[in-house]
């Protein structure tokens, strides 16, 4: 066969449609791994092979995208991936024959690697070398990347390609329907972006239909001399009777591919949604046409490599900030957002606080996955109507990292200074258990994005001007079952950039006090949760259904002696709380003293006499 590469110089290569959407539409619904078909009905993979190859396909791509560890591990399939993997190369292999290209498809692992994510680009480089080897084995012809988000981990996926093989490689970002990247790149920015990825032919595919991503061609196709893939769905899907239905017809999918073609397209094909018949309408709309393969360049936008801003020195972020850095034992307390539109009586009991000396007022986003007022807007009226500086906590459970980033430049530019890094608890924990969570990254996460905001960069890593100067700070559980994670996660969080860290309730303080051992060498200042209990049924509540809390035996034991009186109830609560602050406080730079039901009386008897 022709060299794939010499080939696209001189002739536009029609690619195959989607398989997903056509194993679906065959009756292997979405609950089901498409990719073990080729283990378990590897005919009817075969079949839609051949429908393609039938209909004027000249490559035909493997049923592989979603066959890595990850993905397959939600199906406890991981340890059959290669398997999987080398079964539907050789299926595709089987059926072109000599005439028709095998590509490999490969798609995003499904986890995120860092800076986003824990894991590093040399595990994602080996997790991609695992669905390269078995492709390889069965005598792959091309490798493409497909419907990835992330250019970084694209980078990582091409990298780990080209220490196995010279291959051609095809390297394909998704975008939006403004032409951008799903985390807001443009299209000048892109196709610079993935030029450097190393691969052979850069292109789009999925997400969007092909009208979105003829404009994205005309913008980038003057900028490279790179041949280029154009792969896009059969428009957006629409839910009839419980199906997903692509309604983007193949005659319409006809009309774009000649204007793809005289765009400057090298490659064509169909994602989500396209069938046999789209292909075929496609097929003969490109060889009516018989275009002239040219790659001219011309001069193009210039990309700075290099940003450089100066950040806002530690000190000077927020008055917290440079209460700690002073060495000053600073105060929080908790306050929860009202569950409707009234915050005014949270704003008197955050005016009552400042007042006698509280520091900051901290405010959980959506504790236990409940719906509450915003806890941003509430720290907005906090700081406006009271003058005290609030730590916002900040969740990843709610928010895609578009979303995450425009919430917290929005938040910084109103006046938010002070963020507390948390994942988020998911929303089966709440009232409302059929709500999905986001969760695009974990609390790991979140703090690099917040350093890249306080370095000027955006979430792809490009300019936003002005940096912001959030003082990030991170939970942690001092007492968790698996100490041994928690501590790796920390290590993680510290290395992103976090600033001060902010422990759970504390009420075993010997226990306490060896974590503390444990991370000394990180140097940070450390707050230390404090809950005064209200009731034995307070405490035996926090024992067993709060996550990452443990409240020994003998506290319940305490609160049980005195379960017939509320009022000594309560006593007993703020007296083991002070008692805990006591003797720990001197070993850390701060409190948080949660106020159990909105109980500010019982903040300031907990911090009565005491000498920090």
């Amino acid at each position: 066969m022709e060299s794939f590469l010499d080939l696209i110089k001189r002739k536009v290569v029609l690619f195959d449609g989607g398989m997903g959407t056509e194993l679906y539409r065959r009756g292997i619904y979405i609950n089901r791994c498409f990719e073990e078909t080729n283990i378990t009905a590897p005919e009817l993979v075969k079949q839609i092979h051949n429908e393609y190859i039938n209909s004027g396909a000249e490559v035909i791509e493997t049923n592989t995208f979603g066959a890595n560890r990850f993905k397959l591990k939600r199906f406890n399939l991981q340890e059959k991936l290669y398997e999987i993997v080398y079964s539907g190369t050789k299926i595709a292999k089987e059926v072109a024959g000599s005439d028709v290209y095998v590509a490999g498809s490969i798609g995003p692992l499904g986890v995120q690697i860092e800076p986003l994510g824990p894991i590093s680009r040399e595990e994602a480089r080996e997790f991609f070398a695992e669905i390269i080897k078995p492709m390889l084995d069965a005598g792959v012809d091309i490798l493409i990347f497909e419907t990835f988000i992330n250019i970084d981990e694209l980078r990582q996926a091409v990298a780990s390609a080209r220490k196995l093989t010279d291959l051609p490689i095809i390297a394909q970002i998704t975008i939006d329907e403004d032409a951008n990247t799903l985390t807001g790149t443009n299209p000048e920015t892109t196709i610079s972006d993935l030029e450097r990825t190393g691969a052979d032919v850069v292109g789009i595919n999925c997400t969007v239909g092909p009208q979105v991503m003829l404009n994205w061609l005309e913008t980038v196709r003057p900028l490279t001399s790179m041949p280029i893939s154009i792969m896009p769905n059969a428009g957006k899907p629409k839910n009839v009777d419980g199906r997903n239905i692509y309604l983007a017809s193949p005659e319409y999918f006809a009309e774009y591919a000649k204007l793809f073609v005289k765009s400057g397209a090298n490659i064509i094909g169909g994602c989500c949604g396209t069938t046999p018949e789209h292909i075929k309408k496609m097929s003969i709309a490109i060889k009516a046409l018989q275009p002239k393969i040219t790659l001219d360049r011309v001069e193009r936008v210039i990309i700075k490599e290099e940003h450089r801003v100066q950040p806002i020195p530690k000190k000077d972020k927020s008055r917290l900030a440079r209460r700690l850095c002073s060495g000053k034992f600073v105060k929080f307390v908790e306050l929860l957002s009202p569950r409707g539109v009234d915050a005014s009586k949270q704003i008197n009991s955050a005016r009552e606080l400042f007042y006698n000396g509280i520091d900051v007022i901290n405010i959980p986003d959506g504790p236990r996955a409940s719906a509450r007022m915003s806890a941003l807007a509430l720290a907005i009226q906090i700081q406006r109507e009271v003058g005290i500086e609030t730590v916002l906590h900040f969740v990843c459970r709610d928010r895609n990292v578009i979303g995450i980033q425009s919430d917290l430049l929005g938040a910084y530019a109103l006046g938010i200074k002070n963020i507390l890094a948390i994942t988020g608890d998911p929303p089966k924990l709440g009232t409302y258990p059929d709500a999905t969570g986001v969760f695009d990254v974990d609390s790991i996460g979140l703090v690099n994005i917040l350093n890249r905001l306080n370095n000027g960069l955006d979430i792809a890593g490009y300019p936003i001007g002005e940096p912001t100067g959030f003082f990030i700070g991170v939970g942690v559980n001092p007492l968790a079952f698996n100490l041994e994670e928690e501590l790796r996660r920390l290590y993680w969080k510290v290395d992103a950039g976090a600033e001060f860290i902010v422990t759970q309730p504390i009420f075993d303080v010997s226990g306490f006090k060896k974590f503390l051992k444990l991370i000394e060498h990180y140097r940070l200042p450390v707050i230390v949760g404090i809950w005064p209990l209200t009731s034995l049924r307070n405490a035996e509540f926090m024992k067993n259904e709060v996550p990452g809390v443990v409240v020994p035996d003998s506290v319940i034991e305490r609160m049980r002696r005195v379960a017939d009186s509320k009022e000594k109830s309560i006593e007993e609560g703020i007296t083991i709380a002070k008692e805990t602050l006591l003797e720990i406080g001197h070993l850390v730079q701060g409190v948080q003293i949660s106020a159990p039901f909105g109980r500010v009386d019982a903040v300031m008897k907990t911090l009565e006499d005491i000498p920090f």
